[in-house]
């Protein structure tokens, strides 16, 4: 297993810290579309991994600028995890962008 310089808070497995890591590549890459695709394909797997729906909450308000969308997956991420203030930050940042 390949250490990482942060704690695996979540319990991913390898490959989903993986695939991750290549969407998150990408991202920064402007490969918007097939970074979507990873994390939409990680997100049939698991619907409720916070690091994907964070992920994809980021990219459709940093990235796409779909701010709905992006608020929508960060009201995923707090209904699972209401404490989570980054998503909750995130969240206030796009809904100003929501008519």
């Amino acid at each position: 297993m390949t250490n990482y310089a942060f704690d695996n808070t979540y319990d991913l497995s390898e490959q989903q810290l993986q695939q991750l890591d290549e969407a998150e590549d990408l991202m920064l890459k402007g490969s918007l579309g097939k970074a979507e695709e990873i994390l939409l394909s990680m997100l049939k797997e698991d619907p409720e991994c916070i690091p994907v729906l964070s992920n994809l909450g980021h990219m459709y308000g940093r990235h796409l600028s779909e701010f709905k969308t992006a608020v929508e997956y960060y009201d995923r991420v707090l209904a699972l995890e209401p404490d989570n203030a980054w998503a909750r930050d995130a969240r206030r940042r796009y809904l100003r962008y929501i008519d």
